[in-house]
């Protein structure tokens, strides 16, 4: 049975360090999104704003040349959706970033080499 897929509520934007500080800014003062407080453990230098309904993350990361767009995605069955995925052909990636332990999930990339969280719900 396939399993059940809805959007997530966290998009990210891993942006290069040298250009971290410029798209907070971009975002805080020249769009005025409202700043969100993080209130856990951050392994990166991170931002967070609200985004309609969703939360924009965006994350400090060291030794990239060009920002990428990582987006969430939920799931009724997470097991049975990693097996769906990759009877598929799709790309689990869970190498490219350690989840903690609490997060029950695994990072996918679409075809276009888009990543996707995709959380059990």
């Amino acid at each position: 049975m396939k399993p059940i897929f809805k959007p997530g509520k966290n998009i990210a934007v891993k942006t290069p360090a040298h250009e971290y500080d410029s798209v907070v800014a971009f975002y805080r003062d020249v769009l005025g999104f409202r700043q969100l407080p993080i209130d856990e453990p951050d392994p990166f230098e991170s931002a967070s704003f609200e985004f309609g309904d969703k939360v924009l993350w965006i994350d400090r990361i060291e030794g990239i040349s060009q920002s990428e767009v990582w987006l969430e995605v939920t799931t009724d069955d997470i097991i049975a959706a990693q097996e769906y995925l990759r009877a598929s052909g799709c790309s689990i990636r869970n190498e490219i970033e350690r989840l903690p332990d609490s997060v029950n999930g695994f990072w996918l990339s679409s075809p276009s080499n888009i990543i996707h969280l995709v959380v059990g719900s």
